[in-house]
């Protein structure tokens, strides 16, 4: 839910931009709120990481959550879509790849339990 939250907020900020862009408007209030909202998100997600049973991975994703309150704060002092654009594609990617994940888990949890003893008689 959070991944999506920020896709959607990565959304309005580029649209808030792209629209300023067109009628020669600043929507600097807007914008900056889009932003920050997808920051704190990537801050809560970095907050929740389990560096003891992630590993490698929490490490990973931290360093990457990392790069994206960077180019998060690049893009709105420079008011650029294009960073926004780029932090949201690997968002919505990394949304996709826990969908995946989850439902893999979820097959596994179901499998186990069809092979399990029929005790029934």
């Amino acid at each position: 839910m959070l991944y999506e939250e920020a896709v959607r907020q990565c959304d309005r900020a580029v649209e808030y931009l792209e629209t300023d862009l067109k009628r020669k408007t600043a929507n600097i209030e807007k914008v900056n709120q889009a932003i920050c909202k997808v920051q704190d998100i990537v801050t809560e997600l970095m907050a929740s990481l389990d560096f003891d049973a992630g590993g490698d991975i929490a490490r990973d994703l931290f360093s990457l959550y990392v790069y994206f309150n960077r180019e998060l704060t690049e893009a709105n002092i420079a008011k650029d879509a294009t960073r926004v654009k780029a932090v949201r594609l690997m968002l919505a990617e990394l949304a996709s790849a826990w969908v995946v994940a989850a439902t893999k888990a979820t097959g596994m949890v179901d499998e186990r339990r069809a092979s399990g003893v029929n005790i029934a008689g």
